[in-house]
């Protein structure tokens, strides 16, 4: 697959519709991971919006109960999709959320709702476009286009797809220690992040994590 031919299959993904029509339907399920009343929509859009979307691209998928709820915390599922090929001798491991904040429809400009795509200008509203049902919609497009292209990756890949990433990611862990061999990869493709500027594309290639705390410093009467 040349790269002028790969680029051509993703222009073509957005130029015929296919990207708003997939976004979309995603958009239009509001999986609200922080009201609690929508539990059994996030498992709907990974059981019946994302797997089978997987499906077509020859994954396998599993969904994972989360095993905090055992606990008594709240905690949405996760999905585990995974594609093997014969001899691949590298794994690409794919990070994404399907989960998004509260709809907030009173506070949606007039003409807009959180659950409907609607394009103004070259922008995409709804709930979702820009966090993460966007970004995990175009990283699954571009292993289709691959498919298309060589009917192979030439890679295995691996896939998590939460739905409690905006309450914290409770049990994210838990699961990634739980599967670690099925997760175990040679990369990490995580399109979820903060970038430079809205017009241009930013690509982290590491990071070391994060961690917050307070420094108190109590100095002695007088010191300076």
């Amino acid at each position: 697959m040349s790269r002028a031919a790969a680029i051509a299959a993703a222009q073509a993904y957005f130029d015929e519709g296919r990207f708003t029509a997939d976004l979309a339907r995603r958009v239009a399920i509001p999986t609200e991971s922080q009201v609690e009343e929508r539990a059994s929509v996030l498992r709907a859009y990974l059981a019946d919006e994302i797997a089978p979307s997987f499906a077509r691209l020859g994954f396998s998928s599993e969904i994972v109960d989360n095993p905090v709820n055992k606990t008594g915390a709240r905690g949405g599922p996760m999905l585990i999709a995974e594609r093997r090929e014969p001899g691949a001798a590298t794994t690409v491991f794919g990070y994404g959320h399907g989960d998004v904040i509260r709809g907030l429809e009173p506070q949606w400009h007039e003409g807009l709702s959180p659950w409907e795509l609607k394009p103004v200008g070259e922008r995409l509203y709804g709930r979702g476009t820009a966090d993460n049902k966007g970004q995990h919609t175009i990283n699954m497009a571009a292993l289709d286009c691959v498919l298309q292209m060589r009917g192979r990756l030439g890679f295995n890949s691996v896939f998590l797809i939460e739905t409690g990433e905006e309450i914290g990611s409770p049990g994210l862990r838990e699961v990634c220690r739980m599967y670690q061999d099925r997760l175990r990869a040679d990369v990490l493709i995580a399109s979820d992040g903060p970038r430079l500027a809205p017009e241009r594309p930013t690509i982290f290639l590491g990071a070391r994590g994060a961690m917050n705390f307070d420094l108190i410093v109590d100095l002695r009467d007088g010191g300076h």
